[in-house]
């Protein structure tokens, strides 16, 4: 969208915002969940036809007060992103790949019909919370901090068409372990009753609506002791696409990773594109080309496809045990086994070594969080 042009944001503090007590947050930082708990402060920024983006600021985190009207509540006009920072051992604090959400977010805003965020803004916002909220960053094993930026439509009024006034924020909290244990594998439920998204639709944009639209095939893989649902294209069923919030891997015994491409209807994972760079780095084979439903079946069946795993900033790397099914009245399955396969493993050590600092980053990936 073109409009106004706006300057920089800055994203000052506001000044007598309030912290948690010290006792209170190691408390919080000893067993955080999977941000159970906010961190002190958020990022906002306001977008108008005729201002553009303005008023940029670091406040409290509080609740929001929104008109009922709001166009955000009735056409779903929101789009969010999600990223995490982490502490190294000599305490400093770093960003993995901010510059890709910020891209992403662009393009998400762009399909949603929503002001697109500089670049340089978006980075200028995550830097500063987190450096604000820096107490917030644990350092235990597998701890992070985690950010979701998310921009929504705010204006009051009954109509479809695009808004002419937005909201740009960020918030975070502290993050433990996504799964209870990373070298256990999960089950899948494999869905052709549902479908996540559709050709032309907002597959690629990272919207609530695609999340939402999961829900109830998640709550039928549920019923079959499943945590996660594939799904399948909306036009005939026939192929593989991605998860409810992660992209999709197989691997042969030939150590080749097989992914559907991200051809619209597939969001573009930043886990995703770095599993295909670090894959190549350890000499695996890369093949991003459409997987059909029936070669996962036969060339799983006859043990030529050996592991899968599902890959995503929340649980990083999480490998599939069993992808379960329905055909007729019976419910089949494709197994892998329980324990996380060898190129799974790999991939995901070498992934999590460099976003903690424990390995060289030769791809510049990691961003020291710095003041701006």
């Amino acid at each position: 969208m073109g409009y106004a042009i706006s300057m920089p944001l800055a994203f000052d503090l506001v000044p007598g915002t309030k912290r948690t007590p010290a006792e209170q947050l190691t408390t919080i930082l000893e067993e955080p969940g999977f941000v159970k708990h906010f961190s002190d402060h958020m990022a906002v920024a306001s977008w108008t036809e005729a201002e553009g983006w303005h008023d940029s600021r670091i406040e409290n985190y509080h609740t929001l007060q929104m008109p009922p009207g709001a166009a955000v509540l009735h056409y779903a006009q929101e789009i969010f992103e999600g990223l995490k920072a982490y502490r190294h051992e000599d305490g400093n604090v770093w960003l993995f790949r901010p510059e890709m959400n910020a891209r992403r977010l662009r393009a998400s805003a762009e399909r949603l019909s929503l002001p697109q965020l500089p670049e340089e803004d978006f980075l200028t916002s995550v830097h500063r919370l987190v450096r604000i909220d820096e107490a917030w960053v644990p350092s235990g094993e597998e701890m992070s901090y985690y950010l979701r930026p998310f921009v929504f439509a705010d204006e009051e009024f009954i109509g479809v068409r695009s808004a002419t006034s937005a909201s740009y924020m960020v918030i975070g909290g502290a993050a433990g372990p996504y799964l209870s244990d990373a070298l256990t594998a999960v089950d899948i439920w494999l869905t052709t009753d549902y479908s996540r998204t559709g050709e032309a639709g907002t597959g690629a944009a990272k919207c609530g609506g695609n999340y939402a639209s999961s829900l109830l095939a998640q709550r039928d893989g549920a019923i079959h002791g499943c945590s996660q649902v594939l799904f399948t294209d909306a036009a005939t069923h026939e192929w593989i696409e991605e998860l409810g919030g992660m992209n999709f891997f197989a691997v042969t015994d030939q150590g080749t990773l097989i992914t559907p491409p991200t051809s619209g209807t597939i969001l573009e994972g930043i886990t995703r594109d770095s599993i295909l760079a670090l894959a190549s780095d350890h000499g695996y084979g890369v093949d991003v080309r459409p997987l059909s439903v029936e070669e996962l079946m036969t060339r799983t069946q006859a043990g030529e496809m050996v592991e899968a795993f599902a890959c995503g900033t929340a649980a990083v790397v999480s490998g599939i045990g069993n992808i379960k099914y329905r055909q007729g009245d019976q419910v089949l399955e494709l197994n892998f086994g329980q324990k996380v396969g060898e190129v799974t493993r790999t991939l995901r050590q070498a992934l999590v070594d460099i976003q903690w600092g424990r390995a060289e980053d030769t791809h510049g990936w990691m961003h020291p969080v710095k003041e701006l």
